[in-house]
């Protein structure tokens, strides 16, 4: 029996590459830090780029039953309550990419690849909270050091460990990751909890000045995520951090009173600070590779972090199945596919990020602008939902297209 690919981390991404290898006949070790593989609750959207990602791992079908199906993605000017443009996702969009747009509840998404994965134990093992630290590999094997002091040899080694991945410090060795000044609080309510007026079948997103707000139904409806985003100065590592209500206030304290009325109406809120990383090419050191977060941390403007990472998945196992017996060239040719696309994807977030907190004249030109474009032409998109390649010269970044 060959040696196992060794899989660091267990969630979106680890799972997906797990899955995808196992497809393609590879026996894999998934090594996960927590005692059990759960996310904390919040949403992700889910473009047709990420359908057709999800068809190649077979569970296309158990996300759309999980997921909910927004009638339009909406700008809404967060300090004058007005409508600024919408871009349809209803059968313009349907019939342009082929498949719908979805939104779902993160920890849904992660528990259908976790069941999928489950259905491969003859080729997946799960090994739950014990996490790579170090590792060292030579011509024909990785070997890791786990937390608990023992130590797991694989054929090679996929670091999909997260922004603050392990393994990147051996492949790329670049320090932490780059503070973007933007804070996030995040909080997910019963859909019957919200007032009638505030709740939305659309993506709606609240852009002011140097803060916007995202809202949405998940679980086929049942629930509304709620993703609060402004400028801050805090650094802490993590995901799920206490709130602080007067910083939130603060932040969002020039928006309209339907914003305002939003925000009184969550009780709990969990925080965390956005960061990503520079485009780095160079994330494969010989069997050791990196994937999702780990390879290409980005910020959420452009809501495709988790695709990228099942997309990395099927590419992965792909180039792996073509030339199994050479591990290092499979990884280098996944390399090279990957980077064009998910640095443009990185680039075009931090774009997104600058467009959506404009202040003063910045900001009604952007309005102006947008307000323009037709909501059934999805051109702007095309790059991003129909290929698995960059972004062309000159297009606009997604959604609602580059803003100058």
């Amino acid at each position: 029996m060959s040696a196992p690919i060794l899989i660091a981390g267990a969630g979106i991404g680890g799972l997906s590459a797990a899955i995808a290898l196992a497809r393609e006949g590879f026996d894999v070790k998934v090594f996960e830090r927590a005692s059990e593989i759960r996310e904390v609750g919040a949403g992700l959207q889910v473009g047709p780029n990420g359908i057709r990602a999800f068809e190649k791992l077979g569970v296309a079908q158990e996300i759309r039953e999980i997921a909910f199906r927004p009638e339009a993605i909406v700008l809404m000017d967060s300090p004058s309550g007005t409508e600024i443009c919408r871009q349809e996702l209803t059968q313009s969009f349907l019939d342009r990419f082929g498949h719908p747009y979805q939104v779902a509840f993160r920890a849904d998404v992660q528990g259908v690849l976790l069941e999928a994965a489950r259905g491969y134990s003859d080729r997946i093992e799960f090994h739950l909270g014990n996490g790579v630290r170090k590792l060292e590999q030579d011509q024909e094997r990785v070997v890791v050091q786990l937390d608990d002091g023992s130590s797991a040899t694989g054929a090679s080694l996929i670091g999909a460990d997260g922004l603050w991945s392990e393994v990147r410090s051996f492949v790329v060795g670049d320090g932490r990751p780059r503070v973007s000044g933007h804070i996030a609080y995040r909080a997910v309510l019963a859909a019957d909890q919200v007032p009638v007026d505030i709740l939305t079948d659309n993506v709606q997103v609240w852009v002011g000045p140097r803060h916007h707000l995202v809202c949405y139904k998940l679980r086929g409806g049942e629930l509304f995520n709620i993703v609060a985003i402004f400028h801050s100065s805090r650094y802490l590592e993590g995901w799920d951090k206490e709130a602080d209500l007067a910083e939130l206030r603060s932040g969002f304290a020039d928006a309209c009173d339907r914003v305002q009325r939003l925000l009184d109406h969550v009780q709990a809120w969990r925080m965390w600070v956005l960061c990503d990383r520079d485009p780095v090419q160079h994330w494969t050191e010989g069997r050791v590779t990196l994937l999702g977060d780990a390879a290409h941390p980005m910020l959420p403007y452009l809501a495709q972090g988790a695709c990228m990472a099942v997309e990395d998945s099927v590419c992965l196992a792909a180039l792996l199945a073509e030339t199994p017996a050479d591990i290092a060239s499979a990884f280098f040719a996944y390399e090279n596919a990957r980077f064009p696309r998910t640095s443009s994807v990185q680039l075009a977030a931090r774009e997104m990020g600058v467009a959506n907190h404009l202040d003063g004249e910045a900001r009604e030109r952007r309005n102006v602008a947008l307000a323009a474009r037709n909501p059934r032409d999805h051109e702007s998109n095309a790059w991003l939902f129909e290929t698995d390649g960059p972004r062309p010269a000159l297009s606009g970044q997604g959604f609602f297209g580059r803003v100058r």
